[in-house]
């Protein structure tokens, strides 16, 4: 916490006339006032943070309240802004004018220049003075935001991850420290390149000095936490409590002996889950935000979002006042470091994903950035199936996302993918739910007849069938499994399997690239995994790396191939193939303002089974996205073309106008033939 001195006198006042009790409580100007006065600040420095609070304390007494009523909210709201102001006062100047330029362009992030790259720093580069070194080779792709998975110190040994913090305020040893973490910020704002960096907000290690001190006996830092001194309580709870490690973290609370007690451990028996409902955490949280914001970090993801507040009756997952939290710490950030920007990791239902952009009365208020998680598995399902008809539905069926903020898309991240077909969208078009899980499973994990891909099963529940599956994007689209068949060519083989195995080679490349340009055509910000980027397959040795050993997402988690950079520019290979239709890609993106990001994709009524296309309707023009999704010719009408202004158009990604496309006879009866694996981007631009 802020240490308090005496409040300036009245005539130093830096609040504006009309700030009174209804606007900001007097106790809160004064808490504010005690750091601000002898900060040395200049009065108009002063007044920039007053008037920021003036214009955000709505938001974060609402959501103060929400969470803790009154007066509760009243003194959080002091202490929040004792932080905030410490956190300002502390700020460097070059970040201060971040703050400005953020200010005055607040959708800067929905920019089409946008496109992300996500990995593991051990894994990309070693450290963070070796991700300073991977600049230039980030900056060849396009890519202006970098997210390195979880940074901060976790528990020794298993750590899911990173994702059991042990230390909020360091950097893991191994990778650096805070001043380096500092460093490699300047050093990527230099390049207009964002650092993404994971928060934890649902739980602590056990090793975490909260939990430390709660073990000790402090009532303060128990109360940080979820204790049950028997099972009455927890059984209540986990009889609508699912879980998330079924495998290896069976139930959702572990006892601990020095605790006297269970302690609520939702992923993992050393991973504590935090007590929302008590305002200390909330200032804790708030003091550890701001001062990664002051080491330049530009994005936070919020992880395990969904699960920090626990209702009897319920999964305990997206319950109301999650958002609450997200609003306070919107508000919070906006005050004191308007140049963050907070992301969501709220992987759950199509019908709920929404909120966490903002819905009703938070529209606008939470989180700038979230998954779409819907887009990364209807992907996987057209492949699987070659009909875009259920991810057509699916994807329509969303709501209209608030343009205050925007997608993450994707075709893979860091964990494993969950195959979540709704039961209702599946039944709208002639499918089970069930059955179309249990196939997309099969298919992935390379079991179904006709699969070609590598995935690996991860967290098999033999209660529901249910089986998510890890691996690269290369591995699960089959590129390594025709790579390998290439590579096995030699003098025995047939002309005529020499020359299958190479077209199906060319299938695969063509397959990956359509799944990037739906991402990357979508809006939103696209995020490629480490590694994909170069076709790598899934690592071999996955299993063999102490802790790794029961978690399968490891193979798709492999380290940056050192050779596979070097052979980039070589189409002939892999890693060339990819890396070169990726960076053409990213160039092209960025030239488009239509996929702006606060431009909805519409996707049109489907006309052929295998054909997906969007629209996205902008001033300067239009845009349309086709992508056949099958290793067939097939077609798209050309009234549909004509209909949304592109008919003749050029597809940007080839500098081209695609056969028969340029008059409503198309190729002679009305069509446009669409080869395979295709993927247009048809633009008319205005200019």
């Amino acid at each position: 916490m802020s240490s308090s001195t005496s409040a300036p006198p009245a005539s130093d006042s830096t609040w504006s006339a009309r700030t009174d009790d209804a606007v900001v409580p007097a106790e809160v100007r004064d808490a504010v006032d005690t750091v601000l006065g002898p900060s040395g600040l200049s009065r108009p420095e002063r007044e920039i943070f007053t008037t920021r609070i003036e214009r955000w304390y709505p938001d974060l007494i609402d959501g103060l309240v929400t969470l803790y009523g009154e007066p509760a909210a009243t003194r959080a709201a002091a202490d929040v802004l004792t932080e905030a102001a410490a956190a300002y006062v502390e700020r460097d100047p070059e970040l201060r004018h971040l703050d400005l330029a953020r200010t005055l362009d607040p959708t800067w992030i929905q920019d089409p220049s946008r496109i992300g790259y996500a990995g593991y720093t051990e894994r990309f580069a070693g450290d963070l003075r070796g991700v300073e070194k991977r600049i230039p080779y980030l900056r060849e792709l396009g890519v202006s935001y970098l997210h390195l998975m979880p940074l901060l110190t976790p528990r020794p040994g298993d750590s899911d991850g990173g994702y059991a913090v042990a230390d909020y305020r360091s950097v893991r040893p191994d990778l650096g420290d805070m001043d380096d973490l500092a460093h490699l910020t300047g050093e990527l704002r230099k390049e207009n390149m964002s650092l993404v960096i994971d928060l934890v907000l649902n739980h602590v290690a056990a090793e975490h000095e909260w939990a430390r001190r709660a073990r000790a006996g402090e009532q303060r830092y128990r109360d940080y936490f979820f204790v049950y001194p028997d099972r009455t309580e927890p059984d209540e709870y986990e009889k609508t409590l699912p879980e998330i490690f079924p495998d290896f973290a069976p139930g959702n609370f572990t006892w601990d002996d020095e605790m006297n007690g269970w302690v609520w451990t939702t992923f993992n028996s050393f991973q504590w889950d935090l007590n929302w409902r008590n305002p200390n955490v909330m200032v804790e949280f708030a003091s550890i935000i701001l001062n990664l914001a002051n080491k330049g970090v530009e994005v936070l993801r919020l992880d395990a979002i969904a699960f920090t507040i626990k209702r009897k009756g319920t999964d305990c997952q997206g319950q109301p006042e999650v958002h609450a939290i997200t609003e306070v710490l919107r508000a919070i950030t906006r005050i004191a470091a308007p140049a963050i920007d907070l992301k969501a990791e709220a992987i759950v239902a199509p019908t709920e994903l929404l909120q966490y952009l903002g819905q009703g009365k938070y529209t606008g208020k939470v989180s700038d950035l979230a998954y779409h998680n819907s887009l990364m598995v209807q992907i996987w399902s057209m492949l699987a199936t070659r009909n875009v008809v259920l991810a057509a539905h699916a994807l329509d069926a969303l709501p209209v996302e608030p343009s205050t903020a925007t997608w993450i898309t994707y075709i893979r991240c860091h964990d494993d993918i969950g195959w979540a077909i709704g039961d209702a969208d599946a039944d709208a078009v002639g499918l089970n739910g069930y059955w179309h899980r249990v196939f997309l499973a099969d298919w992935y994990r390379g079991s179904y007849p006709m699969s070609d891909a590598r995935g690996l099963v991860f967290q098999y529940n033999p209660v529901t069938n249910d089986r998510r599956i890890a691996g690269t994007a290369a591995s699960l689209i089959g590129l390594e499994a025709a790579a390998e068949a290439v590579e096995g060519i030699d003098e025995s083989t047939p002309e005529w399997r020499e020359e299958e195995l190479h077209a199906w080679l060319e299938e695969r490349f063509n397959a990956l690239r359509l799944a990037n340009a739906i991402i990357y055509g979508w809006g939103g910000v696209p995020v490629i995994w480490s590694g994909d980027e170069l076709g790598q397959f899934n690592d071999p040795n996955w299993d063999t790396e102490p802790g790794h050993e029961s978690d399968s997402r490891w193979a798709g988690r492999p380290v940056l191939d050192e050779a596979a950079i070097e052979r980039r520019h070589d189409t002939s290979t892999v890693a060339g193939r990819v890396f070169t239709d990726l960076v053409r890609m990213g160039k092209v993106r960025a030239s488009l303002p239509q996929l702006r990001a606060d431009v909805r994709t519409v996707v049109a009524p489907v006309d052929d089974e295998g054909v997906l296309v969007t629209f996205r309707d902008h001033p300067r023009g239009s845009f349309v996205g086709v992508y056949n999704v099958t290793p067939e010719w097939r077609s798209v009408p050309a009234w549909r073309l004509a209909e949304y202004g592109v008919l003749g158009a050029v597809d940007v990604l080839t500098d081209t106008v695609p056969a028969g496309s340029t008059t409503l006879e198309g190729a002679g009866d009305g069509q446009v033939p669409v080869p395979p694996y295709a993927a247009w981007w048809l633009v008319r631009s205005t200019d």
